[in-house]
């Protein structure tokens, strides 16, 4: 039974089960996640860094980057470690730079857990990304029940404490967040493809960063609620098509109208 929970929680289907059946455990009731995309985070929510120091929601906004959140607790005997793992593959093949184009704000949803058992966290995790000179990018953070509870409240994010299981129970996403604190993304799952990342990191940035290219390419590609993640949208795709077409039979026109007037 516990299985097909995990299973539920990791694919984000609570929610939808819970819309749909009044019958569901009771220590599945208000775990997973509910959905604040255009809310703003207020920005004097307040945690703990990896070395101890007291920091605002606010101040990494001050920094004009969009940002990636990702609610886990350290001590997770399994799901978190998925979820982390996940964002560090995909941020692994990203060309954009964590620190330099955005941030990741990674935090405990456990009030028991102190700021070392973050910063060990961190140091295991940047090991494994491979890319040390992001340090400074992604935060690994703690904080009170009362700031935990107002920044998971405001990311629609339910959660609970399972004597039983004597584990947090919780589904698994993580959030995109644009420069001025408001949620534009839900990603699901325990797999964050680098096309995916890019696309929502894309649509936080609200075209603050990305090529020309990166503008091409979402325009080819849309968000899909049902699969939780970009896939190609086909009239774009066409309509692209028949632009380059166009394009290449403009060329071809005027190459030869040039030659016969030469």
């Amino acid at each position: 039974m516990r299985i097909l929970f995990l299973i539920l929680l990791v694919f984000g289907l609570v929610p939808i089960v819970a819309a749909q059946a009044n019958n569901l455990p009771p220590e599945l009731r208000d775990v997973g996640i509910t959905e604040k995309l255009g809310d703003k985070i207020p920005g004097d929510i307040t945690f703990i860094n990896e070395q101890g120091e007291e920091v605002r929601f606010d101040e990494f906004l001050s920094r004009g980057k969009p940002l990636i959140i990702t609610p886990i607790y350290y001590e997770c005997p399994m799901l978190c470690n998925l979820i982390l793992n996940g964002v560090t593959y995909g941020l692994q093949d990203l060309a954009w730079q964590v620190g330099k184009e955005f941030e990741v704000l990674t935090f405990s949803i456990d009030p028991d857990e102190s700021f070392e058992l973050a910063r060990e966290n961190k140091e295991s995790y940047l090991r494994l990304l491979g890319k040390p000179e992001v340090t400074e990018g992604w935060h690994f953070l703690t904080a009170d029940q009362q700031n935990i509870d107002r920044m998971t409240q405001a990311l629609g994010y339910g959660f609970k404490w399972s004597d039983e299981a004597q584990e947090f129970l919780h589904g698994s996403s993580i959030m995109f967040v644009s420069p001025d604190g408001m949620i534009t993304r839900y990603l699901y799952g325990i797999e964050y493809t680098e096309l995916n990342l890019r696309n929502a990191l894309f649509d936080a940035a609200d075209g603050k960063i990305g090529t020309s290219m990166d503008r091409i390419l979402l325009f080819c590609y849309t968000f899909d609620p049902d699969s939780r993640s970009y896939v190609p949208n086909a009239i774009n795709i066409m309509k692209l098509g028949g632009l380059l077409t166009l394009t290449f039979l403009g060329i071809f026109l005027g190459l030869l109208w040039f030659r016969k007037s030469a």
